[in-house]
Order: structure tokens, then sequence, then C-alpha cells
């Protein structure tokens, strides 16, 4: 037993274990940071934007055999690296959107929906994905390419008498279903009072004990779902019935000592949930006078006035009875990012682009889940977005670039905002809004 450190008497968990393992690789990478001079921790913390855009382009043309255990999954590789791109300000050439936009065409189900390879079954997980994708391709012949009304008739069959929908044919139901599905309604303009129908039941059933949300009724809750049933709460108009308070304490505490963020209550820090769980800060962030409002009444007190507190529930959300009222849902995407209405960040912003440039970064191109992880196309994408989150969550208008002093790091890391209910870069989505709203 060594009495300097009272861990030595005690038999840890693998658990135990795997975290300490964690702690001691993270923190070694910050001690280097701050022993070296300024110029030198410049250097340290840079965006590696040119080798990630060449390893993200060149996996567009080419994946090694090992990929082929992902061959139900193509349409989400093609979003995971065609995001990333965007995210980094660049496009794609003519050839490599034709091949994109004909590709996806070929996953393209007759009856409806987006399968994870041509000749596959429709599934709402890769609807999202390919639908995304066209989307940040843009332009009239990505747009056109989306057979909506085919897609709304598969939306349809997935839906479920309790409110929730099945991911495909006989397949589980989820927040993830429920979220995919009213995200890709909402961004088609195809989202009506039929698919809405009693989501905010099922979703408000997922909210744990803890305040965050699962995957379905009676599970624990995941970063990754409570992204989904907020999402899709804020989408369909219907916030305010989930219990915001306690969502706010669950996710705000899942960001841990390494400063990134993890999945789950004693779960390691994972990169990707810098988006998952950054993303439903984002979003509560935006709700916070909706918040304030649970707050007082829970209380018994009269909220908070800052001049904004009854005109966020009036935009987005209307009586929880599960019909429309006042507020417009298929307007609610579109309202939530340019009626700005963002207070200081409720996570540390700061410390979180440290872990994603230094833990998850690799310096030859991609980003990884945690050091000692391989870099792969998911965590890329997911880092990335998080990363872009944090660096516009203190700006206090959609399109004003943020100052200096909140991008850690060179100025030239910073990342193309994006939408955070649909995780589209904001320019794109502007541009598919209009047209789909054009078309109704």
């Amino acid at each position: 037993m060594d009495p300097s450190n009272p861990r030595s008497s005690i038999i840890p968990t693998v658990t135990e274990r795997d975290q300490w393992m964690v702690e001691s690789q993270v923190f070694e990478i910050y001690k280097v940071l701050s022993t070296i001079p300024q110029n030198a921790q410049s250097l340290m913390l840079e965006l590696q934007r040119h080798n990630h855009i060449s390893y993200l382009t060149k996996s567009l043309s080419h994946l090694p055999s090992s990929f082929s255990i992902l061959d139900a999954n193509r349409p989400w590789l093609c979003y995971w690296i065609i995001h990333s791109i965007a995210l980094l300000g660049e496009s794609l050439d003519y050839q490599l959107q034709h091949n994109a936009i004909h590709f996806l065409n070929r996953c393209q189900d007759p009856n409806g929906g987006y399968a994870g390879g041509p000749g596959q079954m429709p599934h709402l997980a890769t609807t999202y994905a390919a639908v995304n994708v066209l989307i940040t391709l843009g332009g009239h012949k990505a747009f056109t390419s989306i057979n909506r009304d085919k897609l709304y008739g598969f939306l349809r069959r997935m839906k479920q008498p309790n409110g929730g929908f099945r991911m495909h044919d006989e397949g589980e139901i989820d927040a993830r279903a429920c979220y995919t599905a009213i995200s890709v309604a909402s961004v088609l303009n195809i989202l009506d009072d039929k698919l809405i129908q009693n989501v905010g039941d099922y979703i408000l059933s997922c909210q744990t004990y803890e305040g965050g949300i699962a995957g379905e009724p009676g599970a624990e809750a995941h970063g990754g779902y409570t992204f989904c049933g907020l999402a899709a709460m804020v989408l369909i108009g219907e916030v305010n019935r989930l219990d915001l308070p306690r969502l706010v304490d669950w996710v705000v505490f899942r960001q841990g000592k390494e400063c990134g963020f993890q999945g789950r209550t004693n779960k390691l820090v994972d990169g990707c949930y810098s988006f998952w769980q950054g993303g439903a800060i984002a979003l509560l962030q935006r709700l916070y006078s909706v918040v304030e409002e649970q707050m007082a009444e829970a209380s018994q007190i009269s909220p908070k006035s800052d001049g904004t507190s009854g005109d966020a529930t009036c935009h987005f959300t209307h009586g929880g009875t599960g019909e429309p009222g006042f507020s417009d849902f298929k307007n609610i995407g579109y309202n939530f990012i340019n009626e700005w209405r963002a207070r200081d960040p409720l996570f540390h912003s700061i410390a979180l682009q440290q872990y994603i440039l230094l833990c998850s970064q690799e310096q030859e191109g991609g980003l990884r889940d945690k050091p000692g992880k391989r870099r792969d196309h998911y965590h890329t994408c997911y880092c990335l977005s998080g990363l872009s989150l944090c660096q516009y969550s203190w700006s206090k208008n959609p399109d004003s670039p943020p100052l200096p002093k909140v991008v850690l790091g060179p100025y030239s890391n910073l990342l193309e905002p994006i939408h955070p209910l649909y995780n589209i870069v904001l320019e794109r989505y502007r541009e598919a809004h209009e047209f789909f709203f054009a078309q109704s």
C-alpha cells in the first residue's frame, strides 16, 4: 500500500480503472500544454484544417475493405464526411457532388425513404442522413432528387398509435426514430398534425428521474437520445411539457473533469458527445426563459423578467395538448435560429474546445473518441459539430462572428455555424428552407 495514494488500498472495478486511465492520458496532454511557451501553445491548439479536409475528401473516393461492415450505413458515411467538409468551409467539386446525388438516388426506395444502400430496406436513420447530405450539397438538382410525397408516405407508415415511430418496417420504436422522422419532415416542409400526433406523449414518457431522456420508456438517460427527444419536442412545439430544469441539471453535469462530455452517468468521456450533449445544451440555452418559468412555477414565485420570458413560450411552444395553437410548428425550426434569445452558455465552452483540439484531434487529420482511440468519420463529424457550437455559444445573433476570445487557439480555427436542431450548416439550411417552403 502506498500511503501517498489513497487509491492504492482500493480494489478498483473495471469502470474505475478505465476512468483513471483516461484521466491520466488527458491530464498528461494538458500538463504539456501548460508548460510550453505561448506561441507553442497556439500551434498545439491549432485545428489541422488542411489535414482534416484531405482525410475526408479521400474517403469519398475510396474506403478500405474493412468498411464493408458499414454497408447498411452508407448514407451515414456520406453525411459524416460531407457535413464535416462543409463545417470546415469547403465544398465538393462538381463530379463528387454528382456522384453523391446519384448514389443517394439509388438508395431512395420507390415507396419512400432512403435505405442504407441500393436495394436495401428504407430506414428512418439513413433517411435523415441522406436528406441532410442533399441539403448540405444544396442546389436544385439535390433538392428535387428527394421524392417528398413518397417520403411522407414512408413517415406515415412508420408512425405508431402511441406517438412513436418505428425505425423501419417491424423495427424498434424509440426517441431516435421520433427525432429523425420529425427532423426530416420539418426541414422538407411536410410536417403536419398527423405526424406530430402523440409524439410529445411518447417522448415525455422517456424522460427519466435523472432528467435526461432515454431511448424508450424505462431505459437509462443517454446523451444521444436526450438530444433527439429535446430537439423533436422543440420542432413540434411541445418542449414546455418536458421538465426542463431537471434536464438542464442532468446534461450540464455530464461535462467531466477531462473537459469533454460523457454520454451517460458514470461513463467515460467521448468526443462525439461534444455535439449530442453540447447540442442539447445549445437548445436549452435558447429556451432558458421557459426553464426559468418552470422553475418559478415550481417555487410559486414570479418569473424573473428579462423582457423575453413570455415570448419564448409563444414562439416555440403551444399548450402541450397535441393540437397546434397560435404557434405555427412548420416555422419553428426557422424561427428558433432567427429569433435569437441566447444567454451565456450553460457549459464550459473553452474547456470543451480544449478537449476536442487536444484529446480528440489527430494531427494527420480526423478526430476520435479519446486519446488512444483511432480517428473515424463519425467522431470527426460530431467533434467538429460540437466545436462549432462552442465557438458560437456566446454569439447573440446567429450571423455575428464570435469574438476572438471565445475561440480557443488561433482564430483560423473558426468553423461554419450550424443549425442546432438539424446539425446542418446554417447557410445550407436557409437555402433549403427557402426552396422547400416555396414548394407548398
